[in-house]
């Protein structure tokens, strides 16, 4: 029986998010929040919260066992973007796009 959590319109590009991803990716929770926690970049701290959210999920919503999950699925989705506009030379300007992401964890029981 699978278990996700979902964090919708995260302010942060899918494309950056999506390598820290690729790391956790088929890990067990319990090495995946290390890997976490020790990760410079700013997804794994959203990841590393996304990831507890889902194990808390799975100890209400489920009698699984906690100490043998896996994250079987990871993806993030493109979001909304927020479009700005900066001021350059000669009267001109250029778009500025704020990129926002879904991110989704589906963490499964391994026998």
């Amino acid at each position: 029986m699978e278990t996700k959590a979902v964090a919708r319109f995260v302010r942060i590009s899918p494309q950056k998010i999506r390598v820290v991803m690729a790391q956790i990716r088929g890990e067990r929770v319990e090495d995946a929040l290390g890997m976490l926690s020790f990760a410079p970049q700013k997804g794994a701290k959203i990841l590393k919260k996304l990831v507890d959210s889902a194990v808390a999920n799975v100890q209400e919503n489920t009698d699984m066992d906690v100490d043998n999950l896996y994250i079987t699925k990871i993806y993030a989705d493109e979001g909304p973007t927020h479009k700005r506009w900066r001021p350059r030379a000669l009267g001109r300007a250029t778009k500025i796009l704020k990129r926002t992401a879904h991110l989704t964890v589906v963490l499964d029981e391994k026998a």
